[in-house]
């Protein structure tokens, strides 16, 4: 009941949160044709238009049932079901926005839909926890605390190093700050979704400390992740950063999962390879879906044999102006053709 509980709650996240980028796109497109001053121009005439309130809705909506969906499914399954937010944003946008969705998009929602549901199969059964203290306990894990301060050192040196002298040309330098910082803020998110059930079913969870610490972690990792996805974002191109990301942030979520829930621990080898498989399906969709969103796809591009027109087998013999054999051809010009008829009649 449980699982099925996080599953519901992933799968309405992404729903909301998918739908809320159309709605506020639809509201911000309704002022410029009313000819007011854009967003991107400095305005805020959208704070007055209800479209724009009722995405900002539903993305609180959407973001409130991914974080109460980490508290009854793996992190290994809530996170990567976060694509299909992508997946229903580009679909609703071709229908309610008359955005073009090439045939590489449509391959790629397919691909998301398809990983998804292997991926919902083959999901791993998470070692229970269900109170505070089993949390903190596996806190305490060596394994958990060497990657936590892997993350840690490797953060510092990105920022602080690696940064000032790639971050301008590298898109990997601050995503991957983004999602090694982001690994950490799903396991609060876990802890906190923890804290909250104890908290509605009685117990004196505002007593204990480890709470208010997660929460105050939460915070700091978000923050450091905002500012730096926002980095990347304003120095390359979205479809270049966003399937990056998602990639490196759910391959570290997993990671993460992995060491401090001990997710994998008893799976059998084909839920491993099913649950991979899946991943590696979502990443194959989400990458068609954005690498090639702006490539136009013509009929030209197509094989000889799949283009318009060309169906049929015998029409290179039948279109003689276009696709004329070189043996009927003439061999000479007309012009030439008839100057020397005209010789053999003198």
């Amino acid at each position: 009941a449980g699982f099925g509980a996080g599953l519901g709650l992933a799968l309405a996240s992404s729903a909301f949160i998918g739908g809320s980028f159309v709605l506020k796109k639809k509201g911000l497109l309704r002022l410029c044709g009313r000819g007011r001053a854009r967003a991107g121009q400095g305005g805020h005439a959208y704070l007055r238009e209800w479209l724009w309130w009722a995405g900002l809705l539903c993305m609180g909506v959407g973001e409130a049932a991914n974080f109460a969906a980490y508290a009854f499914a793996p992190a290994t399954l809530v996170t990567p079901l976060g694509a299909l937010s992508v997946l229903v944003s580009a679909v609703l946008s071709s229908i309610f926005l008359n955005e073009q969705l090439n045939v590489h998009g449509k391959i790629g929602c397919i691909l998301s839909i398809l990983g998804s549901t292997v991926m919902v199969i083959h999901a791993p059964q998470e070692e229970e926890v269900s109170s505070l203290e089993s949390m903190a306990e596996k806190l305490k894990d060596p394994g958990f605390i060497v990657f936590a301060v892997c993350v840690l050192v490797s953060s510092l040196l990105l920022i602080f190093v690696a940064g000032p002298r790639y971050g301008q040309s590298n898109v990997l330098v601050y995503v991957l700050v983004c999602s090694a910082i982001g690994s950490l803020s799903v396991s609060c998110v876990k802890g906190l979704g923890i804290a909250l059930k104890e908290l509605f079913s009685g117990k004196p969870v505002l007593k204990e400390p480890l709470g208010w610490v997660l929460l105050v972690c939460l915070v700091i990792c978000i923050s450091i992740q905002i500012n730096y996805l926002n980095k990347a974002l304003d120095i390359f191109n979205t479809s270049v950063v966003t399937p990056i990301y998602y990639v490196l942030f759910t391959t570290a979520v997993m990671m993460c999962s992995a060491i401090l829930f001990k997710e994998w621990q008893h799976m059998v080898l084909e839920n491993i390879i099913g649950s991979i498989s899946g991943f590696l399906t979502i990443v194959s969709g989400i990458f068609l879906l954005h690498a090639f969103r702006d490539m136009p796809f013509t009929p030209n591009l197509l094989p000889l044999f799949l283009q318009p027109g060309r169906a049929d087998p015998h029409l290179p013999w039948s279109s003689a102006d276009r696709h004329q054999s070189c043996q009927h051809q003439p061999l000479l010009p007309l012009e030439d053709k008839g100057s020397l008829s005209a010789e053999e009649e003198e």
